[in-house]
């Protein structure tokens, strides 16, 4: 048996090669279940009905949701053997517009089990609901789907310690204003489920976008409420990205002015949009990087 360690080293040369592939279609779904009980929080029935697409991406396909109105969470766990108690929410990309739902959900559900964790993919409303914040009804379905993760963990056969939430671009932002504003929930409460803590324990952000405010471009943005008690977090960001890597950069340094432990990583190529998908360029080898992290941090522990 190899360490572990090495196997995901060897699973990431191999993505280089091509002669590995996250096959998230034979992915068994574990549990799929609704986010919110009844009525969604502030929604008029002005959206139209949810499609799922297919979409050319960086030369390939992905699969996408468009018009999401009814927020689900979907539960893949790994095998019983692997299975290290963890679990992460899964935030996708697409500019608060659309999900990416395969490219940023999915296939990272995928790379999660196969280190043992939980991945739970959270489909959040898009696109953008009028007159509202750009990410005011997601972060509700994010502060909702981490409270429900915790509620269920016992059930679920998870440590509610640590649950973490992951995200992609906008799903980055996402869960930055997740990890940054745990102490005030952004919704009345509907029931038991809302009593329960909806801090993650963890963060990991890779290319997030709108982490700086559009009027200074040095600042952070203001939704993002950096304390001494901000869960630590992974960033990942190539330097030639279209989102500027300057967001993550700035927010570590926030993170480190606070006396939060986190790991940032620039690396030179790579773009935007990759996901967990073969690159030419190192910034390939982000998830053997991010376990490593989880691994260091003691959130993969059993």
């Amino acid at each position: 048996m190899l360490p572990e360690m090495t196997k995901r080293i060897f699973f990431v040369l191999l993505l280089g090669l091509g002669l590995a592939k996250l096959t998230a279609a034979e992915l068994k779904i574990w549990k799929l279940l609704d986010v919110w009980p009844g009525e969604v929080p502030g929604e008029k029935g002005d959206v139209p009905a949810e499609t799922l697409t297919t979409h050319q991406h960086r030369g390939a396909p992905i699969l996408k949701y468009n018009s999401v109105s009814q927020p689900t969470l979907t539960v893949f766990k790994p095998s019983p053997e692997t299975d290290t108690g963890a679990s992460v929410v899964i935030c996708p990309g697409g500019g608060y517009s659309i999900l990416a739902w395969d490219l940023e959900g999915t296939e990272v559900a995928e790379w999660l089990n196969s280190i043992g964790v939980t991945g739970v993919v959270l489909k959040y409303r898009v696109p953008r609901r009028k007159n509202r914040e750009k990410h005011d009804a997601p972060l509700q379905d994010a502060q909702r789907a981490v409270s429900l993760v915790r509620h269920h963990a016992k059930e679920w056969g998870l440590d509610p310690k640590r649950i973490g939430i992951l995200g992609f671009s906008a799903g980055g932002h996402l869960s930055a204003t997740a990890l940054t504003n745990y102490d005030k929930r952004h919704y009345k409460s509907v029931d038991a489920i809302d009593k329960v803590s909806c801090r993650p324990d963890f963060g990991v952000l890779i290319y997030p976008a709108y982490l700086v405010d559009k009027e200074t471009k040095t600042q952070l943005s203001p939704e993002l409420r950096i304390t001494k008690n901000t869960p630590p977090i992974f960033f990942a960001h190539a330097g030639d990205d279209s989102v500027p890597a300057e967001g993550s950069v700035r927010f570590w340094q926030e993170l480190r002015r606070h006396g939060v432990s986190s790991e940032l990583h620039v690396f030179p190529s790579g773009g935007h949009g990759y996901g967990l998908r073969p690159l030419k360029y190192p910034v390939t080898e982000w998830p053997a990087l991010c376990g490593d992290w989880l691994n260091s941090m003691g959130f993969l522990k059993r």
